[in-house]
């Protein structure tokens, strides 16, 4: 990974969120100034890998004005003031359509209330340039729908971003926003951060609330996508807080996830996962993995190559996820299931329709599966595995070519099990293969530890220099 993003084209959308605001700070240049670039790279750009549903450049210019006339006053109202944001078309944004992918809901409207963590951007004076792509209900691992298309990588635009967050990764990856915000029900943030090359953490659960709750139900979180650590820990800084409409929100941090995140892992005890067990990696990807590991150990961690101790939970996921998207289904009229996706209806159909008792022992997997992660936690501070198993696949695809099933959860294995614990789990860039295409690193922490999860996720980014670049001037296909 040797390509900067900063290329002659890009400008001020090359920056990181902390650098545009060191700049506003200045008084290089303001936060109208960096909205007009993101809206030229958004309109340059995004054709090639349609990561936008809607772009409001009317507001979002509008919005940067008032910023600049505060940066200028001195009287910023925080450090995300002026920052351009993208948000996942899953969460509610008052006064623009959250069409969610789907036809069964009508674009007229209308939409009065921001979901929690959008209400958090605006409190924050964010400037919120648009929603992005998400696949039907954010049900899957890529992204793609029968409203609004596919979604391609920065790296090789004919090739998936991942998913469900996948508009966001690439809105991020090409610099159309320095940041941006995606949600996670079974990797959804972390699959299109390693595919993509980005940064991403999926907070401990109800540290970021959700209004409306998910169907998904307590599986689903939201999470920042940035291209540092360093913008992760200041993004969930301004999202994470209590919500009373969240009914399981956590209290508000009284710590700024800045704090201390510089402070390297000397002396953390990691617990290294090459594949929990039972999981087959790409050999590039395992080579890649290995080495990041051996930056951790050389920065100081005391690490050792040990599974957390349990099977593949994905007959248990698929009873939890599955029923959860039947439950979606509930708030449309009679014969709706015939108008979405076909694989998510034959999901539904095949997967989603057990007893209360199936239900209830999926529920009694996840538990067992928290318990255990709960005790190996107080032996290691931390559990390192690959993201992934493998790099992005054909788009348009709902599994790499050739793999033996189509169901998503079957090429996501290292994911989703941390949805049901609902454990804090970044994903950082460890470098790419000899094809040129990312590789990412998953930290995993004790629940509520959301704070050392950053910690190491930046001390390896620290020390490998592995920060986001952007695979090429332009990419293949970009116009």
């Amino acid at each position: 990974m040797t390509h900067p993003i900063a290329d002659p084209d890009l400008g001020l959308s090359a920056l990181t969120a902390a650098e545009l605001v060191a700049g506003y700070r200045s008084g290089a240049f303001t936060p109208l100034d960096a909205t007009r670039s993101v809206l030229e790279t958004i309109e340059e750009r995004d054709p090639a890998v349609n990561a936008f549903v809607r772009v409001d450049p009317d507001g979002a210019l509008s919005q940067a004005a008032e910023s600049t006339q505060r940066w200028q006053a001195g009287q910023p109202l925080g450090s995300a003031d002026g920052v351009p944001t993208s948000v996942k078309d899953i969460l509610w944004t008052a006064g623009m359509p959250t069409l969610r992918a789907t036809w069964l809901i009508d674009e007229a409207g209308p939409w009065p209330e921001d979901a929690p963590a959008v209400a958090r951007l605006r409190e924050a004076a964010a400037v919120i340039t648009g929603k992005t792509t998400t696949p039907e209900f954010a049900w899957k691992g890529v992204t793609d729908s029968l409203r609004h298309g596919s979604t391609g990588n920065p790296w090789d635009p004919s090739l998936t971003s991942g998913g469900s967050s996948g508009g966001a990764a690439a809105a991020v990856g090409l610099g159309m926003g320095p940041w941006a915000l995606g949600t996670d029900g079974g990797g959804s943030v972390r699959i299109p951060a390693s595919f993509t090359g980005t940064v991403t953490i999926k907070p401990t659960y109800g540290l970021i609330p959700l209004f409306p709750a998910s169907p998904f139900g307590t599986l689903s979180h939201a999470g920042p996508m940035t291209r540092t650590v360093t913008d992760a820990a200041a993004l969930l800084d301004v999202v994470a807080g209590f919500d009373s409409r969240d009914w399981s929100a956590m209290p508000t941090p009284a710590t700024s996830f800045l704090t201390g995140l510089d402070d390297g892992v000397e002396g953390l005890r990691i617990a290294f996962s090459p594949t929990l067990g039972y999981v087959q990696n790409d050999p590039e990807v395992e080579r890649l993995v290995r080495a990041a590991v051996a930056v951790l150990e050389d920065a100081g961690a005391e690490v050792e190559e040990v599974d957390p101790g349990f099977t593949d939970p994905v007959e248990a996921f698929d009873v939890l996820w599955f029923c959860g998207a039947a439950k979606v289904l509930d708030a449309y009229p009679a014969g709706s299931l015939d108008r979405i996706e076909p694989l998510l209806r034959e999901g539904i159909e095949t997967k989603g329709r057990g007893s209360a008792a199936d239900y209830l022992d999926a529920t009694a997997v996840r538990m067992d599966l928290g318990r255990r992660m709960g005790r190996f936690h107080e032996t290691y501070d931390l559990l390192v595995t690959p993201t992934m198993p493998i790099t992005a696949f054909e788009r348009g695809l709902q599994a790499p070519q050739g793999w033996p099933s189509q169901w998503w959860p079957s090429w996501t294995p290292y994911t989703y099990p941390f949805n049901m614990t609902q454990q804090p789990a970044a994903s950082v860039p460890c470098g790419t293969t000899a094809a040129g295409l990312p590789v990412g690193l998953q930290v995993v922490g004790a629940r509520h530890d959301d704070a050392r999860v950053l910690r190491a996720a930046r001390a390896y980014e620290r020390a490998s220099g592995e920060l986001f670049v952007r695979p090429v001037d332009n990419p293949r296909g970009a116009r």
